[in-house]
């Protein structure tokens, strides 16, 4: 059964200060996503898509796409701000993307098949690409879907707020609901908090499962989020420069309303990720020892 991941790697990483999509962080100064890819060919997926912008195309085909050419099929998306429904349209003023869900829908005319989504800068484990592999080959052909969750306490960053999507999980062990959180840090006392509106914080239970973008569709899902985003965009002020529609908002909106089912997968896949320079140092030491230890051989590709 063919199987596409599609990877998010249109992001400005305003808080890295530079394309972290793209910058290398393996022992061969492999970019991380690669080791997604890895890991996602070995799972049995057939064909990766790329969504990129077009002011780094060329970098990026360099220092991926034509590396990974040779073993998966090789497509490409590309998320513009511009890039919108007929009769749309966004202040001129405005220079943020409008987020996940308008990322997936670029690439709506290059899939075709089950497909699971990441995001560029993640790292997500062996095991998770082996159990969204599985799962994907039993999802029904529309109204289902299935999402990688994390501990909380395992995606954090010791030097800076993140954003994460807190999942409540039903008896059945399907997600029954996903809320984005935005300002989440660790304080010095150990607790996790939500500090977007409270600088003391909310405390969160640091066992709680969260979204990190590591979700399996079937290409229904396009047609609804599209009529979603059209909404989305339609609500907006007209000087309204910020604000984003992400995935995990989607997947609430079509939960609540009956349109989608969303198994839980479980996993002991280890997660991190790239959201601060500062995180750097720490990823590369993690990838450095899964080459040594024979997790990833001594080149990707």
């Amino acid at each position: 059964m063919d199987k596409t991941l599609v990877i998010m790697a249109a992001g400005m990483g305003s808080r890295y200060g530079g394309d972290k999509q793209i910058d290398g962080m393996g022992p061969n100064n492999e970019v991380l996503m690669l080791y997604s890819i890895y890991d996602a060919i070995n799972a049995g997926f057939t064909k990766v898509v790329f969504i990129i912008k077009h002011a780094f195309e060329e970098r990026f085909r360099k220092l991926v796409g034509d590396v990974v050419k040779e073993k998966i099929q090789v497509e490409y998306a590309f998320q513009e701000l511009d890039d919108l429904p007929a009769g749309l349209t966004v202040p001129a003023e405005r220079v943020k993307p409008l987020g996940t869900v308008q990322a997936i829908l670029s690439a709506k005319n290059v899939v075709h098949e089950p497909f699971a989504v990441i995001n560029a800068d993640d790292y997500y484990g062996v095991p998770a690409f082996k159990t969204m592999a599985d799962h994907l080959e039993k999802l029904a052909p529309e109204h289902q879907g299935c999402m990688v969750g994390y501990y909380l306490k395992n995606t954090v960053s010791e030097h800076g707020h993140v954003t994460r999507g807190v999942c409540g999980v039903d008896a059945n062990g399907c997600l029954e609901s996903v809320t984005e959180t935005y300002k989440i840090q660790p304080f010095p006392d150990g607790t996790i908090r939500d500090t977007e509106k409270d600088p003391a914080g909310v405390v969160l239970d640091p066992e709680c499962l969260v979204s990190m973008n590591f979700f399996g569709f079937t290409p229904w899902l396009f047609e609804k989020a599209e009529e979603k985003f059209i909404d989305f965009m339609k609500g907006l002020a007209p000087d309204e420069l910020k604000a984003e529609y992400v995935l995990p908002v989607l997947v609430d909106q079509l939960m609540k309303e009956g349109q989608l089912k969303v198994d839980m997968l479980s996993t002991d896949a280890v997660w991190f990720g790239v959201t601060y320079q500062e995180d750097k140092p720490y990823v590369q030491a993690e990838l450095k020892k899964m080459h040594e230890n024979g997790t990833y051989p001594e080149k990707l590709f």
